[in-house]
């Protein structure tokens, strides 16, 4: 199923936030997009976190997510929102977790998966700002 960058600018749009965060946190390189996007609502610092388990055409490249480059900022006692553009089995998003756990809390968001907060929650789709 293909999705429209409107469809997905809408479900943008329209997501309501329960709670206050601190930092916006993207897993690089999905959730660079989505994080800046979600930036121009939430006006708040956006930071990477590095971290690499699957090719560009989804196939594992790892046997275990791995941290690329050491984390650069501080999380302590923060209040984090994860972003990714999909989270399907979860395994790169409880590593970020672990990574991250001496925050205050840490909520996800996925533009597709299972997360605290995601637009969608389906078969996998093509993200309609990935250039090919």
């Amino acid at each position: 199923m293909a999705r429209t960058l409107e469809e997905v600018m809408e479900r943008f749009r329209s997501i309501e936030f329960n709670e206050e965060f601190d930092l916006v946190v993207a897993i690089a390189n999905g959730g660079i997009v989505p994080a800046g996007i979600l930036n121009q609502r939430l006006q708040k610092e956006v930071r990477l976190l590095r971290i690499n388990l699957r090719d560009e055409n989804q196939k594992p490249r790892f046997e275990q997510p791995q941290l690329l480059t050491p984390i650069d900022f501080e999380c302590k006692e923060k209040r984090i929102l994860l972003v990714d553009d999909q989270i399907k089995t979860g395994t790169t998003i409880r590593f970020a977790r672990e990574l991250l756990k001496e925050a205050a809390y840490i909520h996800t968001f996925a533009v597709n998966g299972t997360a605290d907060y995601a637009l969608f929650d389906e078969t996998c789709f093509r993200f309609p700002w990935i250039i090919t």
